[in-house]
């Protein structure tokens, strides 16, 4: 059996019936259950104009969580880069290098995690080009390195810390991968976005990859959606959550977690059942057992070094249950001595 980490990746979904500020709670204190779960590394994301996922500004929330854990790495999954001048993003990561050394893991995007219009609003110079993107990650190179040169002399992107953080670059569609492959950065791999992507992206990007200083070797994450219970009742009714989630976000509304009761009694239609079908390549559902056989399977086929899993759930409850149930089936905690 292929050996790998296990990964967490938080939205700070509101859930029905919560407020902003709970789920960011719950953030937090998932991000401690993690550490002690055995968890390697816990991320967190980027999304705008959304009454349904409150991180807005995953660089601000690393600060709390690396603060109340000791040891797990933290990052972000991720920056939307074309958002964010390279310049701060390199002063914001450098700040939190220099305040946790040696823990912090920077995840960009090329997507806006948001609409066009907000993302303009972001960031009024965006102009959502590839060329911009790359440019944009050669400046950050030299931000963290102190190479960021001009005519009038060096830009310095302060702190200057001993370290940098490590860097990811977020592939849904594989078109990413060789520019993870160009800058010799880890490729994380978004199947819980995408459910049809295939190895193929990361054969590409180990077959263009570039040694860099940071990391001699390719380094893959492979991330999906997951929901674990101790029977395949529990599970269906977790999964059936996730579908209806997935259906309503297709169809542009991305406002308040749905009440429980109202997704148990409700009936798809031909049409949305067509869609779950359709979505169902980003969701690891079942049992313990079951989710590490789909998790391993899924690990062995992309040869990733992680799997990071996402997990929205109707009940904080259920979350932490299925944290806990995952841990327990890949045996994740170390021993006491």
């Amino acid at each position: 059996m292929k050996h790998f980490k296990l990964g967490i990746l938080d939205q700070s979904v509101v859930r029905h019936g919560s407020d902003v500020r709970e789920a960011i709670q719950e953030t937090i204190t998932t991000a401690k259950l993690a550490e002690e779960l055995g968890y390697s590394r816990f991320w967190v994301s980027e999304h705008h104009n959304s009454t349904f996922i409150a991180g807005s500004a995953p660089e601000v929330l690393m600060v709390k969580l690396a603060g109340v854990t000791s040891h797990i790495r933290v990052g972000s999954g991720g920056i939307m880069l074309p958002n964010h001048s390279a310049l701060k993003v390199a002063e914001n990561f450098r700040m939190l290098e220099t305040l946790y050394p040696g823990r912090i893991d920077l995840g960009m995007g090329r997507a806006p995690g948001t609409d066009r219009v907000t993302s303009s609003l972001l960031n009024p110079s965006n102009d959502f080009s590839e060329s911009s993107y790359l440019r944009q990650l050669e400046h950050l190179q030299h931000f963290f390195r102190d190479t960021a040169g001009t005519e009038r002399g060096f830009i310095y992107a302060t702190p200057q810390s001993q370290t940098i953080p490590e860097q990811w670059i977020l592939s849904s569609s594989g078109g990413s991968s060789k520019i993870a492959a160009r800058f010799g950065m880890g490729l994380a791999v978004a199947k819980f976005i995408n459910g049809f992507v295939k190895p193929d992206v990361v054969e590409e990007y180990k077959r263009h990859f570039r040694p860099s200083d940071q990391l001699e070797k390719p380094k893959v994450i492979i991330a999906a959606f997951t929901l674990c219970a101790e029977t395949e009742e529990e599970a269906a009714l977790m999964r059936k959550m996730m579908d209806y989630v997935l259906v309503e976000f297709e169809r542009g509304k991305f406002g308040p977690f749905p009440d429980p009761e109202t997704v148990r009694k409700y009936q798809f239609n031909s049409g949305e059942l067509e869609r779950i079908r359709y979505n169902s390549g980003r969701i690891v559902s079942g049992t313990p057992d079951s989710v590490k056989e789909q998790l391993t399977r899924l690990a062995t086929e992309f040869e990733a070094d992680e799997v990071m899993i996402s997990t929205m759930a109707d009940t904080f409850g259920n979350r932490v249950k299925s944290f806990e149930l995952i841990s327990g089936a890949f045996n994740l905690r170390e021993p006491v001595l």
